[in-house]
């Protein structure tokens, strides 16, 4: 398996992910116009005609007979262009000396707090493929590539993780609050923001702060809770270090977490090396093994062993990278250790 830059010829392939994917996905839309889009936009990003503001660093999992059978992605800067929101948990107090009272409310704040900062997104694995390294492989293969460019990318990441909804397609968060100001489907208006129509947002979301205890309590009770797909990719990405921040979605209630950049488990334990070739070994551990290029970029993770400055890979592991032996490489171990997932 190799993670690769997205080009025009994925098209067919990503419709098919993005069928499968059902909705809640934004950043993968049913809608073959929009993703063409972002392929020529991911098609520059790689070419390095894009500012930060509007790079979209756009990936897709390839198997070994050539067949794209997952997604993922890095933004350079949200927010940057138009708009990026977000709720915020917090809390309202009421005091009434005369009464004595003394009252704390959760509340939901609207605001862009995460403009700037550069984002994780777009993350989808066919449902036929998640097994073995497949998921891993292609969570943290965007966290190598940026350790690599960190010059491109901003000193905190952010993933806004796909919130609970039911077999059904329903939000519960998005029934209890989304569709009393937009008098929509929830599929509807998370077509609409995939389409890049977010302005709607602005006009019809109210400003003031919302008390949760408005809220029905299945709603409240999905604020910060991810889809059931989505467990797997947040206990990843907790284990390289990031954590929620008390910000969700204001569509379906999902949890955004953060890491600042330089803290990102594989971006600070990861290793420039010199590729070789030989046997790792039984006991060798997976590796997630990056190229070094930008434009023809080829990540895999596979068996691998460190000894005296050199990567040990098989002859296969190399060609897949496109590499020969002596070439230098950014190689980091894919799992995090024991002692690190557990504090997460």
């Amino acid at each position: 398996m190799i993670v690769r830059p997205a080009s025009l010829a994925d098209l067919p392939a990503l419709m098919v992910l993005a069928r499968s994917a059902g909705p809640g996905l934004t950043t993968l839309p049913v809608d073959a116009n929009r993703l063409c889009q972002r392929l020529e936009w991911a098609q520059k990003t790689f070419a390095g005609e894009a500012e930060r503001a509007d790079a979209d660093y756009l990936f897709v999992l390839e198997s070994d007979p050539g067949q794209v059978v997952g997604i993922c992605a890095l933004a350079g800067a949200v927010g940057m262009r138009e708009p990026w929101y977000n709720y915020r948990l917090g809390l309202f107090t009421a005091t009434s000396r005369q009464l004595g009272l003394n009252r704390q409310l959760p509340t939901l704040f609207l605001g862009n707090d995460m403009t700037g900062h550069s984002e994780l997104c777009s993350l989808f694995l066919h449902a036929d493929y998640r097994d073995g390294l497949n998921g891993r492989l292609l969570s943290k293969a965007r966290l190598l590539f940026l350790a690599e460019f960190r010059q491109c990318f901003g000193d905190k990441v952010i993933a806004e993780m796909r919130g609970y909804c039911d077999d059904n397609g329903v939000s519960p968060f998005w029934e209890g609050l989304g569709r009393h100001f937009f008098k929509m489907d929830f599929a509807d208006a998370d077509h609409l923001t995939g389409l890049g129509n977010k302005t709607f947002i602005a006009e019809l979301m109210p400003k003031f702060p919302l008390p949760t205890c408005l809220l029905p309590e299945a709603a409240r009770a999905v604020i910060g809770r991810v889809h059931p797909n989505t467990e797997p990719a947040l206990r990843m990405l907790r284990a390289e270090g990031f954590g929620f921040k008390d910000y969700i979605d204001i569509f379906d209630g999902g949890p955004l977490i953060e890491c600042a950049t330089g803290d990102i488990r594989a971006v600070r334990d990861s290793q420039i090396l010199q590729l070789a070739i030989g046997t790792p070994g039984d006991r060798a551990s997976p590796y997630l093994i990056h190229n070094r290029q930008f434009a023809a970029c080829r990540i895999t993770a596979a068996p691998a062993r460190l000894a005296a400055g050199t990567l040990i890979v098989e002859a296969t592991t190399a060609r897949g990278l496109g590499l020969v032996p002596g070439a230098s490489v950014r190689a980091v171990s894919l799992s995090a250790p024991v002692r690190q997932c557990q504090a997460a």
